[in-house]
């Protein structure tokens, strides 16, 4: 027997973030959005617990227990006293350390599969907490939709959303290392007063309202300026997509991949195009937004 789960990616449409804390993360105010590209996650019983990944990227995915999903099958097992002898198989289809969850996705793949797999009935409460353990991003890997996620990111409110909103995703060459961009966060900051993170009432509202228009006006990134000071090229990224007609272009999370929020599919091709182009980036992908999260196949 094996379970597969399909798990989607996300984009920050606001990430605001606080000064760091004394152990070292940071405050937010992080609105995710689940978009429609995923991963499938299948887990199968096996001797020994081992991973193995298919898909663009996938030599950059770490096969060892260091793996998101790795880690969310040993976390699992040791809460219920279970051997971690399943093989994870990761069909990949998220960039690879592009600042859209890829990992957090598979960690929470992974521990929804093995859940169903092992039928150890773990709560929805339960899993989010493993899921916090295991990092910030995975929790809403889990839930989908849209939400807020507050502390470090972790603590969500599931948010309504009253459309569908379209995107182009720009994929860049190479990964940026998330603590590297928090680590730039923090040397461009300092010596100034970092606000505490707040989310945005417009940038709600227009989640609600379905209100691309709106929405794009409100788009935030505290993230970009470092992003953008490691990786320079990521301006000319930016520039060729709005100038080929989206409404708005912001880095994803803590990048390398950037975004760009458009009217419609139509639209959503034409940037697509326009942005291969420019040769600015390496790839171009397309989704809708809201997305369901992690769920069993």
């Amino acid at each position: 027997m094996s379970v597969t789960v399909r798990v989607p990616a996300k984009v920050n449409v606001q990430l605001a973030v606080g000064a760091a804390r004394p152990d070292g993360f940071h405050d937010l105010a992080n609105v995710f959005l689940a978009v429609g590209l995923y991963d499938e996650v299948t887990v199968t019983p096996a001797d020994e617990l081992r991973v193995t990944c298919e898909g663009p990227d996938a030599g950059q995915v770490p096969l060892d227990r260091t793996n998101l999903a790795a880690r969310a099958v040993v976390a699992l097992a040791a809460r219920r006293g279970i051997e971690p002898a399943v093989h994870i198989h990761i069909a990949k289809d998220i960039p690879v350390a592009g600042g859209m969850a890829g990992g957090s996705a598979d960690g929470a793949g992974a521990l929804l599969a093995c859940n169903t797999l092992w039928g150890t009935g773990a709560s929805r409460a339960e899993l989010l907490a493993i899921c916090a353990e295991l990092g910030s991003d995975v929790p809403f890997s889990l839930l989908g939709g849209a939400a807020l996620g507050t502390g470090r990111g972790e603590q969500l409110t599931a948010l309504e959303v009253g459309g569908t909103f379209h995107w182009v995703f720009a994929v860049a060459d190479g990964g940026l290392s998330t603590p590297a961009v928090y680590g730039e966060f923090d040397r461009l900051s300092e010596g100034t007063e970092v606000p505490e993170p707040v989310a945005s009432e417009d940038l709600l509202a227009a989640l609600a309202k379905g209100d691309a228009t709106a929405l794009a006006a409100a788009l935030s990134n505290d993230l970009q300026p470092a992003a953008l000071s490691l990786r320079p090229s990521l301006a000319d990224t930016l520039a060729a997509g709005r100038a080929a007609g989206a409404l708005a272009g912001l880095v994803s999370g803590s990048g390398p991949t950037t975004a760009f929020l458009v009217p419609d599919e139509e639209t959503a091709a034409l940037v697509g195009e326009a942005l291969l182009a420019s040769r600015t980036c390496r790839a171009v992908r397309t989704a809708e937004s809201p997305a369901a999260g992690a769920t069993v196949l």
